[in-house]
């Protein structure tokens, strides 16, 4: 893949997050209460806002995509992004899972006196996201500013009683994270 390419794919790959996850009204497209949008009409809404999609560049971006934000339906007539929604439109019915004993969560360090305040909340999002893993948090963390890396007792609050899902793409989802939970990695 050229650089204009690998370029043109991480425009299209944001401009399908910004659609599938915060903003399908946008461009006039409706999305059902599990995030799916059919394909043909984000085809055609995306065209009449002046992007060009087909079924083959939306294929290679769910198929390419390195954190695997986007999947098509058995069916191949549908897509979504798998987590990270903002719209309150979307609340997809995620099976609850047992969490592994720690997660980690990946932030910027100027958050931490608001997180160490409020603990971590899900803001404009359905879900706080959480990572099983330390370099995975880093790279959510590197977006926001200099990293830090929250580690997140999940067994215990999971015995608790707090909820804990696992999207399709491997992220961990809860709706908050007390202080009391977290530490310093």
């Amino acid at each position: 893949m050229d650089k204009n390419s690998a370029q043109a794919d991480t425009k299209t790959s944001k401009f399908l997050s910004y659609i599938l996850r915060h903003q399908p009204e946008s461009i006039g497209l409706v999305l059902d209460n599990e995030g799916w949008a059919d394909i043909g009409a984000l085809i055609k809404c995306a065209a009449k806002h002046g992007k060009k999609l087909n079924y083959a560049l939306i294929e290679e971006i769910v198929d390419t995509n390195d954190k695997k934000r986007f999947a098509i339906s058995a069916d191949q007539k549908r897509i979504r992004a798998v987590q990270g929604h903002s719209t309150q439109k979307v609340d997809i019915r995620y099976q609850e899972k047992i969490p592994p004993a720690i997660l980690y969560h990946g932030t910027a360090t100027r958050f931490l006196d608001s997180i160490f305040k409020q603990g971590i909340v899900a803001g404009t999002r359905h879900y706080v996201h959480l990572s099983a893993d330390i370099p995975t948090a880093i790279k959510v963390g590197q977006r926001h500013g200099k990293v830090i890396i929250l580690k997140i007792a999940a067994q215990r609050m999971h015995e608790l009683g707090f909820k804990f899902h696992q999207a399709d793409n491997g992220v961990w989802l809860t709706k908050s994270i007390p202080v009391e939970y977290m530490s310093v990695s």
